[in-house]
């Protein structure tokens, strides 16, 4: 059901964020808490990172293990950036293995990605791919339900939405149609990091300039905190690194803001 991780602060080797105890790249094939959803995450990967003055992330992904490609690894550990969104693919049966497949998607100044599935593919959200526009029924990446729920949120996010209610709005209708779904999504535009839980994992570390948030802790800091499920989570670095957790469709003004120590 995929693993996906996002990270705001100080400019960092992309390699470093990867290559954890406990990182993405070892929940590839030794993921800790996948939750029925699959064993290994071997059908793909991707990586996004923002370079200063650039309005567009860059994006490398393809459809191999990430520890088979070594034209990444040297990429990786030369790169630098304040900013990342990185995903691992367990592709759900039925659905294409190929490179477009894999997250993160990207358009404009977003990166996304979904670690889930949704249930009843594809006749159980044909009513809500209908309401898209023909064109981004046509140029989505793949057939695939991850690459529709980021035209469903890009549509809102056209239309004036913020990112976490962007993510918020698709989820509470996905789930109304296809309640069996999984449905952690998690986008940035490089500067905040919105993120939902739906039956997945999801775990938040802050530190005194950094923020992450990830499917699975990277190590064994003890400052790590599990999401609750059916949750929001808004994080941002500055001006202090700050995360917000809040049960999908309550308020904003009940928001839990945890600030590190």
């Amino acid at each position: 059901m995929c693993r996906h991780l996002g990270y705001l602060g100080p400019a960092v080797p992309v390699a470093g964020l990867l290559d954890r105890p406990t990182g993405l790249l070892r929940q590839t094939w030794a993921p800790a808490d996948m939750r029925g959803g699959g064993t290994v995450n071997v059908d793909g990967f991707g990586v996004g990172w923002y370079v200063d003055g650039e309005p567009e992330p860059v994006r490398y992904r393809r459809a191999v293990p990430m520890w088979t490609d070594a034209a990444f690894t040297g990429i990786a550990a030369v790169t630098r950036s304040a900013a990342v969104l990185a995903a691992a693919r367990s592709a759900t049966i039925g659905m294409p293995v190929v490179d477009q497949a894999c997250a993160p998607f990207t358009g404009g100044r977003w990166l996304f990605s979904h670690n889930g599935r949704i249930a009843g593919w594809p006749g159980s959200v044909a009513d809500l791919a209908a309401e898209l526009p023909t064109v981004d029924l046509v140029t989505l990446d793949a057939p695939t339900d991850s690459a529709l729920l980021w035209a469903l949120v890009r549509h809102r996010l056209r239309a004036g939405a913020s990112m976490a209610d962007a993510l918020a709005g698709v989820v509470l209708a996905v789930a109304d149609r296809a309640p069996d779904s999984r449905l952690n999504l998690m986008i940035t535009d490089g500067v905040t990091v919105a993120a939902t839980t739906w039956w997945h994992s999801l775990s938040t570390l802050t530190g005194p300039d950094f923020v992450v948030v990830a499917s699975e802790p990277w190590d064994d800091d003890p400052q790590w905190t599990s999401v609750a499920d059916r949750a929001l989570v808004t994080a941002s670095r500055t001006p202090i690194p700050t995360v917000r957790v809040r049960a999908l469709g309550r308020p904003d003004k009940d928001a839990d803001d945890r600030l590190p120590a």
